[in-house]
């Protein structure tokens, strides 16, 4: 198993074969969660530091399990309790996180490029967990994961991806990752969300998701991330929900055997109803589950297991 990267910044920096590799070990970590005492002791002696400068919940959480699940030990560290707030810098900060010598450091950040600042000043590793409206690797990877692990393939496949894509880093890299591996993406939304250029990622464009959806063999839905918008980009949310908003009824136009996923948190009734998040096409759960696992096989791969020098 060859794996060369010393740090997990963006989907854009991993071939496909460091996908295959990432999404194999994986599968292979996932039975850890699944035993009595989920723990093994890969990474005894190793230090991982979470710094997450936006609130999360599943990224966050899962990173932690994923480490103390590897027996690593794991420090959380909020901006809101560092010496950022105190005027230190981000490379400051993060020099003098590497001087406690760190094996990994988990970046999750508001400004685009910030794990990639950060890597360059440190000779731990670092692992994007967001950044920005750039990428967001991880999320990309378990998605990829899950669609592997319930079609048994991803080259092929047709993948929707729906809604706020201007704002969102799990697109950006969900495009990148699934075109690498072979599948077609097709992307809708209203015009406002839809950035010029796209086209470049390797996915196709649409205005209306009964289009997009029309055979997919797989869709996402985003959230509105309303918190990275100046303005509101549509005239109402009733109005997005009635166009862009997934329903039973307009889940017709996809394949009988479509899944459907959404990297959270969820908006009710406004980006898809309760009764298709819940439904029995929904793998919104699963995607949660293989987080953990997915990143503990990122945490394997960079420190772990047999990794020869390079970044």
């Amino acid at each position: 198993m060859g794996f060369s990267k010393k740090h997990i910044l963006g989907m854009e920096f991993l071939s496909s074969a460091d996908i295959s590799t990432i999404l194999d070990t994986a599968d292979n970590m996932k039975e850890i969660s699944e035993r009595p005492i989920k723990k093994v002791p890969t990474l005894r002696g190793k230090t991982i530091i979470l710094f997450f400068y936006e609130p999360s919940t599943r990224t966050r959480l899962s990173f932690d399990i994923a480490a103390k699940r590897l027996s690593a030990d794991s420090i959380a560290l909020a901006a809101g309790g560092s010496s950022m707030v105190k005027g230190e810098t981000l490379i400051d900060t993060a020099r003098n996180l590497a001087a406690m010598k760190p094996d990994i450091i988990v970046l999750r950040h508001s400004s685009s490029g910030a794990p990639h600042l950060i890597s360059r000043h440190v000779n731990a590793s670092v692992v994007n967990a967001g950044d920005g409206m750039h990428e967001h690797p991880s999320q990309a990877l378990l998605d990829l994961m899950t669609v592997r692990s319930a079609k048994g393939r991803l080259s092929g496949l047709k993948i929707a991806i729906i809604g706020d894509i201007a704002h969102s880093r799990v697109a950006r890299s969900n495009i990148i990752g699934f075109t690498k591996m072979g599948a077609e993406v097709v992307v809708a939304g209203p015009p406002t969300m839809l950035p010029k250029g796209i086209e470049t990622l390797g996915a196709k464009v649409t205005f209306k998701l009964e289009t997009a959806i029309a055979d997919a063999d797989v869709i996402i839905m985003l959230r509105i991330q309303k918190e990275r918008q100046a303005a509101f980009l549509f005239p109402s949310e009733r109005e997005y929900a009635r166009l862009y908003g997934l329903s039973r009824e307009k889940l017709k136009a996809a394949r009988p055997d479509v899944l459907i996923m959404h990297p959270g948190p969820i908006n009710r009734g406004l980006e898809i109803a309760p009764d298709v998040a819940d439904g029995p096409h929904s793998l919104i759960l699963d995607q949660v589950t293989n987080g953990v696992a997915l990143r503990m096989a990122l945490f394997f791969l960079l420190v772990g297991g047999s990794r020869n020098a390079g970044d």
